[in-house]
C-alpha cells in the first residue's frame, strides 16, 4: 500500500473533521464541507488527485449507506410508527414515482435528452437521502413535533427500493438488457421490497438474540450489531432483495428490543455513522469534475428548484392530505425533501452500464444534490422555527454507562447535569421526587465527588449520577431536569398555565374558565376533539384555537391525549387578573 496514498486519506478526514464546526457557524449541513473537502482535493482541485474507480466507489458508497441507515433504524422508535408509518410509505412508493415523472418533464426540457434517459434521470434524483435527513435532524438541534419528524425518518429510510427498481428499470430498457423487460420490472419490485422487509426484519431478530445470548466484552458488542447488520445487508442483495430497506429495519428492530449494552452501541454507532458519512461525502467529492458541472449549471439550476419549489411540494400535498397534517407540516416536509448522497451513488448506476452520456446523468445527479443542500440543507431550522413546528426537547442524561453484572439487571449509571432556573437555589437531595429503584450515587462539584447524602444540598452546576433502569427515564428526566430551552419552548410560555386531563368534558372547562365554545358540542371530550382534528393521530404540541383560548397536547397515551395545556390570550388573561382581584375585594 502507497504510503502517501493513506497519508493524504488521513489528512483529508483530519481537515474534514477540523472544518466541521464552520457548519454551525456558516448556518451549512457539515455533509457539505466534506463535499467541498473532497472536490478541492480532485482532480481539478489543488489536490490532484484523479479517482474514477467506479466499481470500487459504488461497493464503498453502498457500505457506508448501510451503516448510517443501520444507525438511523436503531434511533428509530416503533412508538412514532402510529403517527409517521402509513403517510411514509406512501411518500415512499407513490411519492417517488410522481417524483421522477415530474423530474423526468423537466430533464427532458432542460437538457433536450431522449425521454428514456430523462425518465433515467428523474429515477435517480427522485428519493429523499437518509444519511442527510438523520444528520440534519439529530445535528440541526430542533426537536420537531413527533407527527413530522417520524413522517420524514420513515421516508428517507424507506424510499430507496423503489427509487432504485426505477433506477434499474430504465437502465434495463435503455440498454435492451431482455425481451420481457415490464415482466422483470415488476418481479424485481416484489423482490426489493419483499426480501428486503423479511430478512430485515429476521434479521434485526436474529442480531437481538445473538447479542443478549453472548457474554462478551463490553466494547466487542457494538461491532456484533456492525458485523449483523451488514450481514444482513449482504445475504439481501444476494437474494435480489433491498439491502437498504433490509438494514434500515435490522437497525428499528434492534432499537426497540431490549439488548445488553445497548447506549454503548448507540454512542458506537454514532461515531461509525459520522465516519461512514465523512468518508462518502469525501469520496464522491473526488469522483465530480468541477469544471464538468458548469455546462449543467443553467439547466440543472432549474431542475432543482423545480424539484425544491414545484415538485416536491406537489407530491407531498398529493400523497399526504387524507393523513390528517395542516398546511404548516405539509410546508416544511415539502422543504425538507432533501438530496444527498443517494442520488449520486445511484447515478454511478449508468456509468457502470457503459449507457450513452452516463457522465452527464452523472454530473447533473451531483449538481442537483449541491443545491439541495445549500438551499434546503442551510434553511430546515429557520424553516421549523418559522413554521412553529418545534416542541420542548426532552431532558435526557447527558451520560449512560451500562453496568454489565448479572446482580444488576438492566440497571445503568446516568449522569445528569443540573442546569436552568430549577436549580438557582440549593434543594437537598431528599426533596428530590426520584422513581422507584433509583439511587443516588453520587455529586460530581468542583472536580470533586461528594457522597450521596439525604441533606446534601445540590445547585446549578452540580452533576448528579443516579443508578436507575431505562423504563424509568421519563420520570427521572422530570426530576433532574435542567435541559435550556428558549422562551417560546419554555414550559407555561408552550403549554400553557393551566394542565387539564383529556377525558375532561369541554362543557366542564366552559364552567371552570368562564369560556364559552360554541362551535362544538360540551359533551365532547378535550382527547376527542383532537381525534377530530388530527384524523385520529394526535401528537404532543397538537394545536387546537377555540376562541379565546388555545388548548395543547401535553403527553399522549397510545393514542390518546392524556394531558392537555389551556393557554389564554391577553385579553383573556387581563380579564382573568381583574375578576380574580374583584374576588379577593370582596372577601376583604
Amino acid at each position: 500500500m502507497d504510503p502517501i496514498l493513506t497519508l493524504v486519506g488521513a489528512l483529508m478526514l483530519v481537515i474534514s473533521i477540523v472544518l466541521s464546526p464552520l457548519s454551525s457557524r456558516l448556518g451549512m449541513p457539515v455533509l457539505l464541507i466534506f463535499l467541498a473537502v473532497g472536490m478541492i482535493m480532485g482532480q481539478d482541485g489543488p489536490g490532484g488527485i484523479r479517482f474514477d474507480d467506479y466499481q470500487l466507489a459504488f461497493l464503498i458508497a453502498s457500505l457506508a449507506l448501510g451503516v448510517i441507515l443501520l444507525d438511523g433504524g436503531m434511533r428509530t422508535r416503533a412508538e412514532t410508527f402510529r403517527v409517521g408509518l402509513r403517510p411514509a410509505l406512501v411518500l415512499a412508493t407513490l411519492g417517488v414515482f410522481l417524483t421522477a415523472a415530474g423530474a423526468a418533464v423537466v430533464a427532458w426540457w432542460v437538457f433536450d435528452l431522449h425521454w428514456m434517459l430523462a425518465l433515467l434521470v428523474g429515477a435517480i434524483i427522485s428519493s429523499t437521502d437518509a444519511a442527510v435527513v438523520f444528520s440534519m435532524l439529530q445535528g440541526s438541534g430542533v426537536h420537531l413535533n413527533e407527527r413530522v419528524s417520524a413522517t420524514l425518518e420513515i421516508e428517507s429510510g424507506s424510499n430507496d427500493p423503489m427509487a432504485i427498481f426505477l433506477t434499474l428499470l430504465m437502465v434495463t430498457l435503455i440498454g435492451n438488457a431482455g425481451e420481457n423487460t415490464v415482466g422483470s420490472a415488476l418481479l424485481l419490485l416484489v423482490q426489493q421490497f419483499g426480501i428486503g422487509s423479511v430478512a430485515g426484519l429476521i434479521g434485526g431478530v436474529a442480531v437481538v438474540a445473538l447479542a443478549n445470548r453472548m457474554r462478551l466484552a463490553p466494547p466487542l458488542y457494538p461491532l456484533l450489531v456492525a458485523a449483523g447488520g451488514i450481514a444482513v445487508f449482504s445475504a439481501t442483495n444476494a437474494l435480489g432483495g433491498s439491502g437498504f430497506l433490509a438494514i434500515y429495519l435490522t437497525g428499528v428492530v434492534i432499537g426497540n428490543r431490549p439488548v445488553r449494552m445497548m447506549p454503548m452501541i448507540l454512542q458506537v454507532h454514532d461515531g461509525l455513522a459520522w465516519l461512514a458519512q465523512l468518508c462518502l461525502f469525501l469520496m464522491l467529492g473526488l469522483l465530480v469534475t468541477p469544471s464538468e458541472l458548469l455546462p449543467l449549471a443553467g439547466g440543472g439550476l432549474i431542475l432543482a428548484l423545480a424539484l425544491i419549489f414545484v415538485i416536491r411540494p406537489l407530491t407531498v400535498l398529493a400523497t399526504l392530505w387524507p393523513f390528517g397534517f395542516n398546511r404548516r407540516e405539509l410546508s416544511f416536509i415539502s422543504w425538507v425533501g432533501l438530496r444527498g448522497a443517494v442520488p449520486i451513488v445511484l447515478a454511478l448506476f449508468p456509468i457502470i452500464a457503459g449507457l450513452p452520456d452516463a457522465q452527464l446523468v452523472f454530473h447533473a445527479a451531483f449538481f442537483i444534490v449541491l443545491v439541495s443542500l445549500l438551499v434546503q440543507g442551510t434553511t430546515m431550522a429557520p424553516v421549523a422555527r418559522w413554521l412553529k413546528l418545534e416542541v420542548p426537547a426532552d431532558n435526557a442524561p447527558f451520560r449512560r454507562f451500562p453496568l454489565d453484572a448479572p446482580a444488576a439487571g438492566d440497571h445503568e449509571l446516568m449522569l445528569f447535569p443540573l442546569r436552568g432556573k430549577n436549580w438557582e437555589l440549593p434543594r437537598r437531595l431528599d426533596q428530590l421526587k426520584l422513581p422507584d429503584n433509583t439511587a443516588v450515587a453520587g455529586v460530581f462539584r468542583n472536580r470533586l465527588c461528594l457522597q450521596s447524602q439525604p441533606d446534601l444540598e445540590v445547585i446549578q452546576g452540580d452533576v448528579v449520577a443516579v443508578f436507575a433502569t431505562p423504563s424509568v427515564l421519563p420520570d427521572l428526566n422530570k426530576s433532574l431536569s435542567g435541559a435550556y430551552a428558549p422562551g417560546h419552548l419554555a414550559e407555561r410560555a408552550f403549554f400553557g398555565d393551566f394542565v387539564l386531563n383529556g377525558d375532561a368534558l369541554l362543557g366542564d372547562v366552559e364552567q371552570v374558565y368562564g369560556i364559552e365554545f360554541d362551535e362544538l358540542p360540551p359533551d365532547l371530550s378535550l382527547a376527542e376533539c383532537f381525534a377530530q382534528r388530527t384524523k385520529g393521530r394526535p401528537v404532543i404540541g397538537d394545536l387546537v384555537a377555540l376562541g379565546p383560548v388555545t388548548l395543547v397536547v401535553r403527553s399522549m397515551n397510545g393514542d390518546t391525549v392524556a394531558k392537555v395545556g389551556l393557554k389564554m390570550d391577553a385579553q383573556q388573561n387581563a380579564a382573568e387578573a381583574k375578576h380574580n382581584s374583584t374576588d379577593e375585594d370582596k372577601t376583604h
